[in-house]
C-alpha cells in the first residue's frame, strides 16, 4: 500500500550509513544504494547528503522521514484491519460427528439455510462414542465444536448445552439375528415377557425412567438389565454376543449389523436436536432462527 523503497530509506536514515544498514537489511551496500536512488528519482527530491562522514537527510528527507513512519503504521494497521473483516466475513461452523450422532441431520438442514449464510463454511468435526468420555465431548460444544445433532433427554447433556428440538426418534428394540423374534415386523410388549431388557440405568433420563417405571409395574415378566448411562458401540455388541434384547431407537437401526431393530406397540419417543453452546454467539443464534423459520414453511 505504500512504496516499500521508504522501509529502505527509513533504514538508512535510523543507521547512517548505507554499510550498516545494508547489514539489517540482509543486502549489499551497493543494492541499497541502487534502492535509494530509485526512491529518490521516484519522487523527483533529494532526500540524503553522502558525506564522508556517512549519511545526512535534507529538509525533503527529514519530512519525508517523519511522514514515512506515520504513513507505514497507518498502512500496517489497515492491512490489519481489513484481514480482520476477512476472518470475521469468512467464518467456519464446526459441526461434531460420531456413530450414534452423525451429521447427515445438520447437513440436510444446511441445504436449506445455507444461502442466509455465504460467508459460513462447514468444518465436520468427528469424535468417538465413548460412554467414559462422552460428557467431555458435550462440555467442548461452544469450544471444539458448534453443533452436535444428538438424541437427548439426559440431565448431564443438557446442563452443559442448549438443545434446539428437531423431532423424535419412536424407541424401539433390537435383537440378534438368531433371535426367536428377529423375524418379526412388529412387537407387542408382551412379546418380551421372559426375555432380558438391556437399557441404560437409572437418574439421568426422565423417559427412559417413566419407561422402566412402566415396564416394573405393568410388565414384571420382563427382566431389566442396566447398561451405562450412554450407549456406545460396546453395548451393542453386548447385545449380539449375549442375545439378550436392547432398547434402541430407530435411527440407530443400522448401527450393528448382526441385529434387527424392531418397532415396539408403545408410544416412546425420545427428542433429538441441535445441541449448541449455552452461551452461544449471536451468528449460532442466527442460525438457529434460519432453522426454526425453515421448519415453519
Amino acid at each position: 500500500m505504500y512504496n516499500s523503497l521508504l522501509k529502505t530509506f527509513l533504514c538508512i536514515a535510523d543507521c547512517g550509513s548505507f554499510n550498516k544498514a545494508a547489514e539489517q537489511l540482509f543486502l549489499t551496500p551497493t543494492a541499497v544504494m541502487k534502492q535509494m536512488n530509485l526512491l529518490e528519482k521516484h519522487l523527483d527530491l533529494q532526500l540524503i547528503q553522502r558525506t564522508n562522514h556517512g549519511i545526512t537527510l535534507t529538509e525533503c528527507g527529514q519530512s519525508i522521514y517523519k511522514d514515512a513512519k506515520f504513513m507505514i503504521s497507518y498502512s500496517d494497521q489497515a492491512i490489519e484491519k481489513a484481514r480482520k473483516i476477512q476472518g470475521e466475513q469468512s467464518q467456519v461452523i464446526r459441526v461434531g460427528t460420531s456413530m450414534l450422532n452423525p451429521c447427515k441431520v445438520f447437513m440436510d438442514i444446511w441445504y436449506h439455510v445455507s444461502d442466509r449464510f455465504p460467508q459460513f463454511k462447514i468444518q465436520i468435526v468427528p469424535f468417538e462414542d465413548d460412554h467414559n468420555g462422552i460428557l467431555s465431548v458435550i462440555d467442548k460444544i461452544g469450544n471444539q465444536f458448534d453443533f452436535i445433532v444428538g438424541v437427548c433427554d439426559s440431565t448431564q447433556w443438557l446442563d452443559r448445552c442448549n438443545m434446539y428440538q428437531l423431532g423424535t426418534y419412536k424407541k424401539c428394540v433390537s435383537v440378534p439375528l438368531g433371535h426367536r423374534l428377529a423375524g418379526r415386523k412388529r412387537l407387542k410388549v408382551s412379546d418380551l415377557y421372559g426375555e432380558t431388557l438391556m437399557m441404560v440405568k437409572r437418574g439421568d433420563s426422565p423417559l427412559n425412567d417413566f419407561l422402566r417405571d412402566d415396564l416394573e409395574q405393568n410388565h414384571p415378566q420382563i427382566h431389566i438389565e442396566d447398561t451405562e448411562q450412554f450407549y456406545d458401540i460396546q453395548v451393542f455388541n453386548r447385545c449380539e454376543q449375549t442375545g439378550n434384547v436392547l432398547l434402541n431407537l430407530e435411527c440407530w437401526k443400522d448401527i450393528h449389523p448382526s441385529l434387527v431393530t424392531i418397532p415396539v406397540d408403545w408410544e416412546y419417543a425420545i427428542p433429538y436436536g441441535l445441541l449448541y453452546p449455552l452461551k452461544p454467539k449471536k451468528e449460532i443464534l442466527n442460525f438457529i432462527e434460519a432453522v426454526e423459520y425453515s421448519q415453519q414453511k
